[in-house]
């Protein structure tokens, strides 16, 4: 089968799975079907709803909190958790100018998944987390809160987000994979964010997660879908990647085993055996001394040789022959009363001072010429006379440089009248004159002195005491467990303490820091906000932008003096750090420069942007326009605003925004916020909330530590919230990032350019730009995999770049 008719047939069962026999249960996570308000929910009554075939809740009231049991949102939430693809679907009627969460899944400071309606900014905004613990904030511009009955979707797929709202698909975005790794204590809450803030006011009826990319088919059928979402097309391309992967590596590996199958058919492959300079073959047998020896399988395996008994004719006697082990019979010689064999000699010393030396041969003691006598170069005293030659020798004479039958393991020894062999140390004799040893194995035999926490090891000659594993020698034959927190040979973090254990060691962290001992970081009783790193305890290290003791604090670079714009520009702080925005009347030319000299000028007669009546004439300014009249005519000074006409000095408050005044100046439409007079009593509060004195209208912080007045205005993570009787937040507008490389900083919250792709968290991908691998293998822009020979190493293909990390705690 294609992979074209891949994709439709697996299309077509999918669609017929989702509608053909409806949802799943398992891929359903009704949030009202096992809800019954109590007491404890004050502030919620279930009341009419859109239909008669769900239960609908009306949400009032400032002070209430709708949190789901722990059981019944772990149950709900282990649907969720793990999954890249879902819907949340509600249907609502929203009161106006209302701004509430609908549902808010979060641990702590972190948002999970989050959908809100704004009827201050008129916006839908879903949150969620993604890669690097960070929220990710959509915004559609759509007002729900119109007091109006709304179906509301929004369908996650893979890298695709896409808002419907009564079955009409009004935005479809590409946002980043939504990451739901959802602890075991998350809180799932109802109608508002936590126990203070984003209360929704209105109805709410079939609050809905389908585990599934389509789940909007369930409040429209008719919008039935019929092709795979782009989940399901991004798995098929990674789950082929994977399989070209696997092809690769498993390609390589046939044809490297080809090769050596190849080699092998023209060869035959022996182990042999080597002693002394001689090769031997397999199975070839050899005498070495005394012992038989045979090449098996590469290894020399030895066997004491036994000598048989002899039983010698008349005339001869057992007596030991040169280069072998055993006894052989030899021919004898009888001389003064001495059996002696061929070879042997005496020497008859008369008291005369005359010497005759005899040698044995042919059972016969035959006289043999001994020659001169070398000069001695001893005192008489030292001259001594021995039986087998007539010359003197001085006492201490080599006898075994005059040559000797003692082999490897035997040593020749220098004795008064001849040499004489003996066993080396470590060895005992094979025979009667100690010319062949053999290796006592002193561990074997239980001949060792080897201590506890050792092990014995036999060697020739000789044994060795190895230490057990963790334990550290004290002497030949004795070892000590291994203190290697004393000598400093453990993976223990500096701010740890080491403890010595059997074989080994552990680690704790100090008092002030936490971690597994391995790792440990200083703990500071009040946690180091916006990036800011606790070195020691209870002291931070605040990142680039923010200062206090907490690092609580945004540094303002631009009230502070710390940046010079461009005279087209101005500086606007955000958390963390700041941009230059191009003025009215200029805009940026796409170069995006820091400083703001990127701006230039908006020919506004050009671009139709002015605002000149017809009897004028338009003429640019630097940063702005002018309207003239011609010379000779008699201009009325009118403008034309919304394709309607204004007469020259005629004011009048927007249609959509009731804060805002416009005036007719010249030509000219000049536009500002309201001026607001709190001394007024007819001050309009929905435009001045400064001017509400009200109690009811402040707003209490996140923290809940904090209050504010009616129009004050902050920031909190990444967030500008207000308070407006009741607090709402949007998120901090950015300048654009136009690169390849793109890096959010910890603590800050919009995304800057880098220079090296190794510290980019988002890549703008270039599949025509791969990276090769340890393998040799292709691998895209984009992918990953864990290095050959490593369990704890990453690496990643950014745009031709290998980029490679360690994992710590996987250590």
């Amino acid at each position: 089968m294609g992979y074209l008719q891949f994709l439709v047939v697996f299309g077509i069962f999918f669609v017929f799975g989702v509608v053909g026999f409806g949802v799943d249960p398992s891929l359903r996570i009704n949030v009202f079907h096992d809800f019954v308000p109590g007491a404890e929910f004050e502030g919620v009554s279930q009341v009419q709803g859109f239909h008669d075939e769900s239960r609908a809740f009306l949400f009032q009231g400032s002070s209430r909190g709708v949190r789901l049991p722990a059981a019944t949102a772990q149950r709900m939430l282990q649907k969720l958790r793990g999954r890249s693809e879902f819907t949340v679907a509600v249907t609502l009627r929203q009161e106006k100018l209302n701004s509430g969460a609908m549902l808010s899944i979060h641990h702590a400071e972190q948002r999970f998944l989050e959908l809100e309606s704004s009827g201050q900014k008129n916006e839908v905004r879903l949150h969620f987390q993604v890669k690097g613990q960070q929220t990710h904030t959509e915004v559609f511009p759509y007002t729900l809160a119109d007091n109006q009955w709304h179906k509301v979707a929004v369908a996650i797929s893979a890298s695709h987000a896409t808002l419907y709202v009564d079955c009409n698909r009004i935005y479809e975005r590409v946002v980043p994979v939504p990451l739901m790794d959802i602890p075991g204590d998350t809180s799932f809450w109802i109608g508002q964010r936590n126990g203070a803030h984003g209360l929704f006011k209105g109805v709410m009826q079939d609050v809905q997660i389908l585990v599934m990319p389509q789940g909007y088919i369930t409040q429209c059928p008719d919008l039935n879908r019929t092709c795979p979402t782009c989940n399901d097309f991004h798995g098929l391309v990674q789950k082929i990647m994977e399989l070209q992967d696997i092809l690769a590596k498993t390609s390589s590996k046939l044809s490297l085993a080809e090769e050596k199958m190849n080699g092998l058919d023209n060869c035959y492959c022996e182990r042999t055996c080597s002693v002394k300079g001689v090769t031997y073959r397999e199975d070839q047998s050899w005498t070495d001394g005394c012992k038989n020896c045979t090449c098996s399988n590469g290894t020399v395996q030895c066997e004491t040789l036994v000598c048989p008994p002899l039983e010698c004719p008349d005339g001869s006697i057992p007596a030991y022959v040169a280069g072998q082990c055993c006894k052989k019979c030899q021919l004898m010689c009888l001389f003064a009363g001495q059996e002696l064999v061929e070879g042997d000699r005496r020497a008859v010393h008369h008291p005369s001072g005359l010497c005759q030396l005899y040698k044995c041969r042919g059972r016969t003691m035959h006289r043999v010429q001994s020659g001169d006598c070398p000069e001695l170069h001893c005192p008489e005293a030292q001259q001594v006379t021995i039986t087998d030659r007539c010359c003197k020798i001085c006492r201490g004479h080599d006898f075994c440089a005059e040559g000797h039958f003692c082999t490897e393991h035997s040593d020749c020894l220098n004795l008064d009248a001849g040499a004489s062999c003996s066993c080396k140390e470590g060895f005992r004799p094979l025979r009667q004159d100690n010319a062949y040893c053999e290796d006592i194995d002193e561990c074997a035999e239980g001949k060792h002195y080897c201590r506890e926490n050792t092990m014995c090891v036999n060697t020739p000659g000789s044994f060795m005491c190895i230490c057990h594993t963790g334990y550290i020698r004290i002497d030949d034959y004795s070892c000590t467990e291994h203190d290697e927190c004393v000598s400093g040979q453990h993976s223990c973090d500096e701010n740890a303490l080491c403890f010595n254990t059997v074989g080994g060691h552990s680690c704790s962290c100090k008092p002030g820091y936490m971690g597994n001992g391995t790792v440990c970081r200083a703990l500071c009783d009040s946690l180091c906000l916006n990036g800011g790193s606790c070195i020691s305890p209870n002291v931070c290290v605040c990142a680039q932008g923010f200062t206090g003791q907490r690092c609580e604090r945004d540094i303002d670079e631009c009230s502070e003096g710390f940046v010079e714009c461009d005279s087209h520009a101005t500086c606007v702080n955000l958390p963390g750090w700041y941009h230059c925005e191009c003025r009215d009347g200029y805009h940026d030319n796409g170069m995006l420069t820091v400083n703001g000299e990127s701006c230039e000028d908006i020919d506004e007669c050009k671009s139709g942007r002015s605002t000149c009546a017809n009897d004028t004439i338009c003429f640019n300014l630097d940063g702005g326009y002018d309207c003239r009249c011609p010379h000779g005519h008699n201009c009325t000074g009118d403008c034309i605003h919304d394709n309607k006409v204004k007469h020259n000095g005629q004011i009048w408050v927007l249609d959509n925004d009731r804060c805002s005044v416009c005036s007719c100046q010249m030509g000219q439409v000049m536009c500002r916020r309201m001026v607001c007079d709190c001394e007024n009593p007819t001050v309009d509060l929905f435009c001045c909330p400064e001017c509400d004195p009200r109690l009811s209208s402040q707003c209490l912080h996140q923290n809940g530590l904090l209050t504010y007045a009616s129009g004050d205005s902050w920031t909190e993570n990444c967030q500008q919230c207000q308070c407006l009787g009741e607090v709402d937040c949007w998120p901090v507008s950015c300048p654009p990032a136009d690169c390849d490389f793109m890096l959010v900083p910890e603590g800050e919250c919009c995304t800057r350019c880098v220079s090296d792709p190794c510290q980019a968290q988002r890549v703008r991908n270039d599949i025509t730009k791969t990276c090769e691998d340890e393998h040799g293998i292709t691998r895209f822009s984009g992918s990953s995999w864990v290095k050959h020979g490593t369990e704890c190493t990453l690496c990643q293909c950014k745009n031709g770049h290998i980029c490679c990390s360690v994992d710590p705690m996987c250590l």
